[in-house]
């Protein structure tokens, strides 16, 4: 285990100045780059490859990190039946936040109506524009999701970055770890050491966050423009304060009831939101989210399992964005949908949503999955919001993120094993301990290390 030196002198030495902190290096990025897609849109299309080769950077590493933390916590337990209370715990919180994201998504669309008075003809859309979405739905099956998981061979997950397969092998691997026990103490220990290398690739293409961050926010805005919010404020704003009001309203109520503040969780994990923020995805961000909610006090099998899971099922964010898109489509068309029609809206996306997870441009596709299913509203009014939905995926991403850190703290105190302890060690936020981002290399289960000022 790498350990970072505790005295006063070797902390004022490793301390970075606050203009180089990861937090201000992320937004200047992001602030450079709206700049440059504003005044310069070609430019800022052409930034793009930025974003995505970091993100593409951020991914070839996701597979390792879950395999190792997964399988070296899961070898660490001592009771395997903790395994299945811990993912039973998380599935029934998922389930339980995910409809009630929805409702809330549903309550706030019927009370602002954002699209009330755009009456839109149906028959002006463009229906083509929305067709690959509408395909990919169809396409889309739970029967199909669930065979999914399991991957073709055992190493095909790493070579194809399915997040639900990579977890399904490792869960599989962390079992015969645990069941061999003594026999299996060297693979245990080189997986162990071979984590911390991983988590040192991990902190070097930290490094490039904001190159892809600036990349990123650059095309959103040079592609897109600041017009398109500006055609359908009603619909963005109500979405954001939506996502605000779950955030701090009921997340913010579990995370007290959790004894943690939502606030100072979400300065704790500033870098990483502004990480999501600038590239609209929350996988960007996720090793980084799996190492800090480690440090403070989740253990490792209990991050391991609650975080992968979380990212295809635990989606507070699109569940928001589902149902308050598909009202504000009809609201915009002048369709009136009764009681019994926005509550079968709402069934349909508790199910599509878990159809989708995992496929790129998931809140997409699963608002089209949901309208197909109620053809009240045509799908061919997507094409309303296809123009806003990337400002609005960065929003879904946020929540999502936050939810998924939320969730894990929770799940790892109802195991009763949250160190609350470190937990309020790393929440508990000074100008000095934010201008030294904990250092990603100092391992996965070095609380001390990670929460040195």
């Amino acid at each position: 285990m790498i350990q970072i030196a505790s005295t006063p002198e070797a902390g004022a030495a490793t301390r970075k100045p606050w203009y180089r902190s990861l937090y201000v290096l992320v937004l200047g990025a992001i602030i450079a780059g709206g700049l440059i897609g504003h005044f310069w849109p070609e430019l800022g299309k052409d930034l793009k490859p930025l974003g995505d080769a970091f993100i593409k950077l951020v991914k070839m590493i996701i597979a390792p990190v879950i395999f190792l933390t997964i399988s070296t916590g899961i070898a660490g337990m001592s009771d395997l039946k903790r395994v299945g209370r811990v993912a039973a715990k998380a599935f029934a919180y998922f389930l339980v936040f995910s409809t009630l994201a929805l409702i809330v998504g549903l309550i706030i669309a019927n009370i602002v109506r954002p699209g009330h008075g755009l009456n839109i003809d149906p028959a002006t859309l463009n229906a083509g524009a929305v067709a690959q979405y509408a395909d990919a739905a169809h396409e889309t099956t739970i029967v199909g999701f669930l065979t999914g998981i399991i991957p073709t061979t055992l190493v095909s997950p790493f070579v194809e970055g399915n997040i639900l397969q990579t977890l399904f092998v490792s869960i599989l691997f962390g079992i015969s770890l645990a069941i061999v026990g003594a026999p299996a103490a060297p693979v245990v220990r080189a997986l162990e050491s071979l984590s911390q290398v991983v988590f040192r690739v991990v902190a070097i293409l930290m490094k490039a966050a904001p190159i892809g961050a600036f990349g990123a926010f650059a095309f959103t805005i040079g592609a897109y423009g600041v017009g398109a919010i500006a055609n359908l404020f009603a619909l963005i704003a109500t979405f954001y304060l939506t996502s605000l009001v779950f955030v701090l309203g009921v997340l913010g109520l579990v995370a007290r009831a959790n004894g943690f503040s939502i606030l100072k969780l979400i300065a704790y994990l500033k870098e990483e939101l502004l990480l999501v923020l600038g590239t609209s995805s929350s996988e960007a961000a996720l090793p980084s989210l799996m190492q800090k909610l480690e440090t403070a006090g989740a253990p490792k099998s209990v991050v391991g399992l609650v975080v992968p899971t979380g990212y295809s099922f635990n989606l507070d964010g699109t569940n928001i964005y589902m149902t308050m898109a598909a009202l504000f489509i009809a609201q915009a068309m002048n369709i009136q949908l009764s009681l019994e029609q926005q509550v079968l809206l709402l069934l349909v996306a508790m199910l599509s949503s878990k159809g989708a997870a995992g496929i790129t441009g998931a809140g997409f596709i699963t608002l089209a999955a949901t309208l197909a299913v109620v053809p009240t509203v045509p799908v061919a009014g997507m094409a309303l919001i296809l123009g806003i939905d990337r400002f609005m995926s960065e929003c879904r991403a946020l929540t999502n993120f936050i939810g998924n850190a939320v969730a894990t703290l929770v799940v790892a105190r109802w195991e009763g094993e949250l160190d609350r302890e470190a937990l309020h060690a790393a929440l508990k936020s000074t100008p000095k301990a934010l201008a030294a981002p904990p250092d990603p290399a100092a391992g996965p289960g070095d609380k001390e290390a990670l929460t040195a000022d």
